[in-house]
């Protein structure tokens, strides 16, 4: 084996890995909750980039479920977000599995 050849290689691998990175942060999902009440936009960098609330939902007397409906669609942005990296991660890693790269 060409070691080399193979540094080469890790450096292209690295340099893929840093573009898709910052494209990751340009894509978006949106995760809908409570009936399409709250919306939570993250991107695949698994930032919180907005959270939507409409006013119908907000209930002085129930802010316990108000908590929750935001908390969960947070949570499913989050790993949708998650989901997209590791699939865009693993085109460049050919699904190696490498520890810390996903």
């Amino acid at each position: 084996m060409n070691l080399n050849k193979l540094m080469k290689q890790a450096q292209q691998m690295q340099a893929q890995m840093a573009k898709a990175q910052a494209d990751l942060e340009e894509k978006t999902v949106e995760v809908s909750a409570a009936g399409g009440k709250i919306k939570v936009t993250a991107n695949g960098a698994g930032d919180v980039i907005s959270i939507k609330i409409e006013k119908e939902i907000v209930d002085p007397n129930d802010v316990e479920f108000l908590e929750e409906a935001v908390l969960s669609g947070v949570k499913q942005a989050i790993a949708q977000g998650k989901e997209i990296a590791q699939s865009e991660m693993s085109k460049i890693t050919g699904g190696l599995g490498l520890p810390g790269l996903s």
